[in-house]
């Protein structure tokens, strides 16, 4: 018997995994495969059974795993971001929110036959887009930072927003029975908002305290702030039911935006979490479906997806964004993005089930209705949201450009022949004068900062930067910022120059290549030896590769005068020279390498 468990546990963990990984292959966000799994592997094969396995932790299960979702969303919502746009996120969550929820609810009522109780609470439900299906859909639509910062400030803040509405809705019914509605709802509401408030801002300000004032070991933070996580949202639920997702909200909101608290490692942690919590949900809520419910739902179902994305969202786009400094093609896109999420299946799964207890007829059928509104929004708009940012001219462009450590005579150079094949580059020092030398006298863009400090996460825009270049004479400030951009380019986007003391150290004393990136342009080449040969008349020369004067007559010819840096593919896909690495330009491609003078 334990054994069985064992293997649906590490089943679903698997399927997961695998779903994942197909949705970034084929670029589509992952909840669909997740979805197909959860139903071919629950009311299809019959293989996994929710209720079965998890018994009664089933809800507990859910609800803790939605409040990291939600906290860990909090973290990454700093006020900085949408200066300006204020007002916009507080009109879509609350007006905006309103004209949706009014709008879902009619039409589910007119076109599925539901209870006006059953509809409004539904229209609760649906009003929350998400933060598990926005932010995977922004990565792969890359809007401009006004839509993306609008859009998943929305998707987080209007999930314990939505949440509590249904809530409210939730206890408005259930209390209808006892002649004293309106009254219950006010006080659950007045409960709730106060103590989310507070508890939020309370234990988000203590464990900021203590994090700043280093008071835990660093190999603590982690697990000691989802211990926190975990109590303060079953503390918040059992002073006022339901409370504990507004809370853990608001502390994740109070910690991104308290200053000098270490969040960088403890946000990792809670990203990689909230993705395997987010696949295992959608999995397990999904294998509790019914199919026969589907087909009890009929073409209404089809229709009140057709009105919440042609109607409803438009309509809160609209009504939200009046007088704000949007255009009309950002507000287009805006209106297109609305995908619903785990947290709109979580809540509406926790309902229904309650609901169905209380004998109200339908309940049964709202969970395989959000299904069919996550399913509808999420399939259209992935995959066609991109297509529209583009023709609307709202996309950011595609990250080809690079972000180049240093801005001394080399770095300038490199910078020059990048832009001249036209990649963007842009310059980062602290030295005044190479700053002004490369925006004066080469024309190049330029950060003047560290670009490993506070000021340069506020300033230093990287749209368009999909890879760095260490190319600073200071080895260390090269690997700092190779550990820092890594989460930002990935692994295989983080490249650095080595210095000769960094060929000259023992391995016990050499930084990992795990944490510099790849040694670029060779094992023997330096940044001194680089530099060298500049001041003695070496170019940076493009050279086109033919059928007769290919890449191994382009090294006979130049043999060792010349240390090939990059090559530009006919496509024009740029590839770097490494150390180790097997890059062979083919015929029609372009070598750009540093050439020294022939001597006479």
């Amino acid at each position: 018997m334990n054994e069985h468990l064992m293997l649906l546990l590490a089943g679903i963990g698997l399927i997961a995994i695998v779903c994942q990984w197909f949705a970034w292959w084929v670029k589509l966000p992952a909840i669909l495969f997740l979805l197909l799994a959860g139903i071919v592997a629950g009311p299809v094969t019959g293989w996994l059974d929710p209720d079965a396995l998890f018994g009664d932790l089933l809800f507990p299960f859910v609800s803790l795993s939605v409040a990291v979702i939600l906290f860990e969303g909090g973290l990454t919502l700093r006020f900085q971001e949408i200066q300006g746009l204020e007002r916009v996120v507080r009109n879509l969550v609350s007006i905006g929110m309103l004209v949706t929820w009014l709008i879902v609810a009619l039409a589910t009522h007119l076109l599925l036959g539901f209870g006006w109780e059953l509809s409004f609470l539904f229209g609760a439900v649906m009003v929350v887009t998400g933060p598990t299906v926005i932010i995977p859909l922004l990565r792969t639509v890359r809007p401009n930072a006004s839509i993306a910062n609008l859009l998943r400030w929305e998707g987080i803040v209007i999930d314990p927003i939505g949440a509590l509405l249904a809530v409210l809705v939730f206890e408005f019914v259930i209390s209808g029975q006892e002649g004293n509605a309106l009254t219950h709802t006010l006080m659950t509401f007045g409960a709730v908002v106060v103590i989310g408030f507070a508890l939020g801002a309370a234990a988000g300000y203590l464990l900021g305290l203590v994090l700043r004032h280093h008071l835990l070991p660093e190999y603590l933070h982690n697990v000691a702030t989802l211990t926190v996580v975990f109590g303060v949202y079953a503390y918040s639920n059992a002073i006022v039911e339901e409370s504990g997702l507004l809370t853990v909200t608001v502390m994740g909101i109070w910690l991104a935006n308290m200053r000098q608290v270490p969040m960088r490692d403890i946000l990792h942690f809670k990203e990689s979490l909230s993705v395997l919590l987010i696949s295992g949900l959608f999995i397990i809520l999904a294998a509790r479906i019914e199919l026969e419910q589907f087909v009890q739902l009929g073409w209404g179902a089809i229709a009140l997806f057709i009105t919440i994305q042609f109607i409803a969202r438009p309509a809160k786009v609209f009504v939200s964004t009046l007088g704000s400094s949007l255009t009309w093609q950002e507000r287009i896109l805006m209106a297109w993005i609305g995908p619903r999420g785990i947290v709109a299946a979580a809540i509406t799964a926790l309902f229904a089930i309650r609901l169905q207890q209380q004998g109200y007829e339908g309940a049964d059928l709202l969970v395989p209705l959000a299904f069919t509104i996550i399913i509808g929004t999420v399939v259209l708009q992935s995959s066609t949201a991109g297509i529209l940012a583009r023709l609307l001219g709202v996309a950011e462009p595609e990250p080809k450009g690079f972000l180049i450590i240093g801005a001394n005579s080399f770095a300038r150079a490199i910078g020059r022949v990048l832009k001249k094949h036209g990649f963007r580059a842009v310059l980062t020092d602290t030295n005044w004068k190479h700053i002004k030398d490369a925006r004066v006298k080469d024309g190049l863009e330029t950060f003047y900062g560290n670009p490993v400090s506070d000021y340069a996460d506020r300033h230093l825009t990287l749209v368009g930067i999909g890879r760095m270049l260490g190319l600073s004479r200071q080895s260390d400030l090269n690997t700092l910022a190779s550990l820092k951009y890594r989460t930002e380019f990935g692994r295989k986007g983080i490249y650095t120059l080595q210095s000769s003391a960094d060929v000259n150290r023992s391995e016990k004393l050499t930084v990992s290549g795990e944490h510099r990136g790849y040694v670029l342009f060779g094992e023997d080449v330096t940044f001194s030896k680089l530099a060298s040969l500049m001041s003695k008349g070496a170019e940076i020369r493009s050279t086109l590769l033919t059928e007769e004067f290919n890449f191994d007559a382009y090294r006979k010819k130049y043999g060792s005068r010349a240390i090939p840096l990059f090559a530009l593919t006919p496509k024009g896909k740029l590839e770097c020279f490494v150390a180790g690495g097997k890059l062979k330009p083919q015929p029609g491609w372009i070598v750009i390498g540093l050439i020294k003078p022939a001597e006479n």
